[in-house]
C-alpha cells in the first residue's frame, strides 16, 4: 500500500498523518500523531495506529528529535518509513504569499523563497521550514511537497484582495488579503461537485469552515472570489479566541489609553477573544450548555458569532449574485446542528430552506441538510485538509 506522509509543523508541535490518498474524507488515517512540546522538559508524542494509541514521554530538545523520535515509535509499532512505502511528504504551509498559488515540488529554492515569506506569518512559516528542514534529511530519497493554506485565494479579484490604504506602502510590506484555510474550502467546494454531478463552471457556491479558526468563501464556478480572513488569519468570522473584524481604531485606542504594547494587543485579539473572550470557553459543547443554564455571556457571545455569518453570508451572496450550494465543514460546521440552523435562519425568501431533521442526523459523511423545495442545495461535507494534501503530493511521486 502506496502512503503519503503528511506534515504540519507549529512552533512547538508537529501533527502527522500517514494517509492512503485513495480514501475518503470520513476514513481514518493508517497512522496519526502528534509531537508537542518541542523544547520543553516535558516533551511527549502520541502515537495512533489501528485503534491503538501509543504514548512516550521524554525531553524533546527540536524538531528534528522530535521527528526522528516519532519514526522510531512508528517503527517499533510496524508502521514507520522502514517497514512501509513513502511515496511522497506533503508539508502544509500557512502563507505562500503572492508567490505561490499551486502545490509546489520543494527543492532548495524553494525553501529560501517559503523562508522569504516569514515576516507575512511569523508565527507559522519559521515552524513550516523547520519540519521541511528535518523531513527532508530524515527522508531524503522521496519527493516533498509544500501545500499553501493561501494557494486557492492567489486568484482573489483586485476588488477583494486589496486594502484601501496607500497603495505603496502596501505594495512594499505585502500588504493584501490573503485568506486562509484554503485547502479546506478548495477541497469542499470540488467534493459538492462531484455530488451534484454537473460541470464546475456551473456552480457557484458558499463554504462555511467552522472550527476554532473559522473563515467563509465564495466560490464562483470553482475559483474564489471572496473570503473572509485577510493578510492575517485574524481577520473575519469570530473565531474561538480570535476576534475576527473590529474597528482598527481600537488597536490605536488601547494603545493610548490603556497603555498595552503591540504585542499584548496582539495577544489579546489572537488568544484572548472570540467567543472565549466573550464567554469564557470555546467549545461549542460547553456554549450551548452554558446558553441552555441561561448565562448570559453565552448567549451574547453565540449572538455576535451568529450575526458575523450572516453578515458574510449576505455579502457573498449579493457577491456572487446566484448562489446554488451552501456548505459547512470543519469541527463546529459539522457537528454543531444548531449553528447551521440559526445561520440560515428566515433565508427562505432567498430560496436557502433547512430540513430539520436532515440536518439532525449524525456527521457520518457528505449530507443534504435542505428540504427537497429549497433552490440553494445546502450541505454538511467533513474536510480532510491531510488527505487533499496527500493527494496534492502524490502527483509529484
Amino acid at each position: 500500500m502506496a502512503l503519503a506522509l503528511v506534515l504540519n509543523s507549529g512552533s512547538s508541535s508537529i501533527k502527522f498523518q500517514l494517509v492512503n490518498p485513495e480514501n475518503s474524507a470520513t476514513d481514518e488515517p493508517y497512522v496519526s500523531g502528534l509531537v508537542e512540546q518541542i523544547g520543553e522538559p516535558n516533551g511527549r508524542i502520541v502515537l495512533k495506529v489501528e485503534g491503538e494509541k501509543y504514548t512516550l514521554e521524554t525531553p524533546i530538545a527540536d524538531h528534528s528529535e522530535g521527528l526522528n523520535l516519532a519514526f522510531d515509535l512508528m517503527d517499533q509499532h510496524n508502521c514507520g518509513p522502514s517497514q512501509l512505502e513513502i511515496t511522497a511528504v506533503g508539508h502544509r504551509v500557512v502563507h505562500g504569499g503572492i508567490l505561490f498559488s499551486a502545490p509546489e515540488l520543494i527543492t532548495d529554492e524553494i525553501v529560501e523563497m517559503i523562508r522569504d515569506l516569514i515576516p507575512l506569518a511569523p508565527l507559522h512559516n519559521p515552524a513550516n521550514v523547520d519540519g521541511i528542514d528535518v523531513a527532508r534529511k530524515i527522508l531524503p530519497d522521496v519527493p516533498h511537497v509544500a501545500v499553501f493554506d493561501t494557494g486557492f485565494f492567489h486568484s482573489l479579484p483586485p476588488a477583494a484582495a486589496l486594502y484601501a490604504i496607500n497603495k505603496d506602502v502596501a505594495a512594499e510590506h505585502g500588504i493584501r488579503r490573503y485568506g486562509f484555510h484554503g485547502t479546506s474550502h478548495e477541497f469542499v467546494s470540488k467534493r459538492v461537485v462531484e455530488i451534484l454531478e454537473k460541470p464546475t463552471e456551473d456552480i457557484n457556491t458558499i463554504t462555511f469552515h467552522l472550527g476554532n479558526g473559522a473563515s467563509m468563501a465564495a466560490v464562483q464556478g470553482g475559483r474564489a472570489v471572496d473570503t473572509s480572513m485577510g493578510m492575517t488569519p485574524l481577520a473575519g468570522l469570530v473565531m474561538g479566541t480570535r476576534s475576527g473584524d473590529i474597528d482598527p481604531g481600537i488597536v490605536f485606542h488601547l494603545s493610548r489609553t490603556a497603555g498595552m504594547s503591540i504585542d499584548e494587543i496582539d495577544n489579546l485579539l489572537n488568544k484572548k477573544s472570540g467567543v472565549k473572550g466573550l464567554s469564557g470557553v470555546n467549545d461549542f459543547r460547553e456554549l450551548r450548555e452554558m446558553i441552555d443554564n441561561n448565562d448570559q455571556d453565552a448567549w451574547s457571545a453565540y449572538n455576535i458569532y451568529i450575526h458575523q455569518l450572516r453578515r458574510y453570508l449576505g455579502s457573498y451572496m449579493v457577491a456572487l449574485g446566484r448562489v446554488d450550494t451552501i456548505v459547512f465543514t470543519a469541527g463546529a460546521g459539522e457537528h454543531a446542528q444548531f449553528v447551521r440552523e440559526d445561520a440560515l435562519a428566515g433565508l427562505e425568501m432567498y430560496g436557502i430552506e433547512i430540513d430539520p431533521e436532515r440536518n439532525a442526523l449524525p456527521n457520518d459523511g457528505p449530507r443534504l441538510i435542505s428540504t427537497d423545495a429549497s433552490k440553494v442545495k445546502v450541505f454538511v461535507i467533513p474536510t480532510n485538509e491531510e488527505l487533499a494534501i496527500a493527494r496534492y503530493a502524490v502527483k509529484f511521486a
